[in-house]
């Protein structure tokens, strides 16, 4: 870990395996969350001109899952005991911003999207010199959701009603989600 890393070492946290494992957990439990919230979303807005392009990111985070469905076990690493309120919860984000209209929906992709590319590049900085692959492998997923993220930012997110304050608060659960997830 460098100086440069966005995850400094101090007193207590974790190092080597055990942090190999909180970022496959953290990283598992974001995908799936992803996943719901699209179902969430498609269940509300599938039939909406929005609802192909949803169709498309979902299939986009269950392959990602999918990749993380086998880093866990051949790393013995276990899902976060948090997935059930993740179930839960990411579908009702999907299905209760997607109420509000295709542009909130736009929103809430734009702003977890946001919070996760942010995640993904300080996993990338901190793991390319000792576990390259896996840096390579979680930049392609970033790459993915940088792009629905500006997928979401064209397709009219900020012009949903009260997109400051919806997007302040969508940001503020996904981190929260994160830090919980990578300890739970």
């Amino acid at each position: 870990m460098t100086d440069a890393s966005p995850h400094r070492a101090w007193p207590g946290d974790a190092t080597g395996a055990e942090r190999l494992a909180e970022i496959l957990r953290v990283d598992h439990a974001g995908e799936y969350g992803a996943v719901r919230i699209y179902e969430g979303q498609l269940a509300v807005l599938g039939n909406a001109p929005a609802g192909a392009a949803i169709r498309r990111m979902m299939d986009q985070e269950r392959a990602h899952l999918r990749a993380f469905d086998k880093m866990l076990p051949a790393n013995r690493v276990r899902p976060t005991l948090l997935t059930p309120l993740w179930h839960v919860a990411g579908f009702a984000l999907g299905a209760g911003t997607a109420l509000l209209g295709e542009k909130a929906a736009m929103a809430c992709t734009a702003a977890v999207e946001e919070v996760i590319d942010a995640h993904y590049a300080a996993q990338v900085s901190e793991l390319a010199d000792e576990r390259p692959e896996l840096a390579g492998q979680l930049e392609a997923f970033r790459r993915d959701e940088v792009e629905h993220r500006d997928e979401a930012l064209a397709a009219g997110a900020t012009e949903a009603p009260g997109y400051e304050m919806l997007s302040t608060a969508i940001k503020a659960g996904s981190r929260l989600a994160i830090w919980l997830s990578t300890r739970i």
